[in-house]
């Protein structure tokens, strides 16, 4: 019919939400990981010694290259143009890095130096007399090992004045430190410091090279007395003024000081080869003069 009115349909197309997806959910999971995985690691340090730990320590320390290299060799640089200090295999952060590794030592030997350290805190503690001289007493772990340093005082010198006789309270130091060097199988080094103030005979006389040298051979013969083994020494020597104590001056009594020293494995070994080239026994025997007579009193100089 015309006079109907038309239909008309009305389609209101409905307006989709976006769709969230789900990456927050992978994002989410990667986080329960990375907070699973460090807790376990946490939980792992937690429980292990600490030997483990400083083993873990020493991996993490070792530049990868160089464990790739199997070795401190010049692949073990990351710069392909040599340079960088003296060596021109490597650049200087390389040269660092494998400078810092070779001074390192095993994990179990730094244990024991240190355990070494404690056990001679506790031992100077516990004696009264001992624990007057604790200021005296530096101890510190060294490219070369565990260093026990014993310096004088103008109030407390460890040696009579400019002579190699040992103190009482020194001779009590060293005796009680013998025995507990006995305990570990590390080769023992003594060196004899002095202070720059020269002897009035000169440089040609008796000096402070031969007062560093009998002040370190009468440590030993003390920590010999006390029962130190005699093949635990390796080393005896006197470096009279070359060697300042660190951040005083050169005629501060500090200087003078007697320094006994634990040596790792790796700087005995050093030495030990130094003296591989030495002459054959019998030679040895021909060109070795016999041992010189006592030298006369010297002259004190003031201290």
């Amino acid at each position: 019919m015309s006079g109907e009115r038309p239909i008309i349909i009305i389609r209101r197309k409905k307006a989709a939400h976006g769709h969230h997806g789900g990456a927050w959910k992978i994002a989410f999971a990667d986080f329960m990981t990375a907070m699973m995985a460090f807790f376990l690691v946490m939980w792992i340090l937690a429980t292990s010694s600490k030997e483990t730990r400083a083993a873990v320590g020493e991996y993490f320390s070792t530049p990868l290259l160089v464990a790739m290299a199997g070795g401190d060799k010049s692949s073990a640089s990351d710069s392909a143009i040599p340079g960088g200090g003296d060596d021109p295999s490597h650049v200087e952060g390389a040269k660092a890095r494998i400078d810092f590794r070779e001074r390192t030592r095993t994990s179990d030997e730094q244990a024991r130096l240190k355990n070494l350290e404690k056990r001679i805190e506790s031992a100077i503690n516990a004696d009264p007399v001992l624990r007057e001289l604790r200021a005296q007493i530096r101890m510190d772990l060294t490219p070369e090992g565990l260093r026990i340093q014993l310096v004088d005082t103008e109030q407390r010198p460890m040696f009579e004045v400019g002579s190699a006789r040992v103190a009482p309270y020194m001779r009590s130091l060293l005796q009680t430190i013998a025995p507990l060097l006995n305990e570990l199988p590390n080769s023992i080094q003594i060196v004899g410091h002095t202070d720059s103030r020269p002897y009035p005979g000169g440089a040609a006389g008796y000096g402070n090279w031969e007062l560093s040298s009998e002040r370190a051979n009468a440590s030993r013969r003390e920590l010999v007395t006390a029962g130190l083994a005699l093949d635990k020494l390796l080393r005896v020597a006197g470096m009279a003024d070359r060697i300042p104590f660190d951040g005083v001056g050169p005629e501060d009594p500090m200087n003078r000081r007697i320094a006994v020293i634990v040596l790792d494995k790796r700087t005995a070994a050093a030495i030990m080869q130094q003296s591989s080239f030495a002459l054959d026994p019998d030679e040895a025997a021909e060109t070795v003069p016999a041992t010189p007579p006592p030298a006369a009193e010297p002259t004190l100089k003031p201290e």
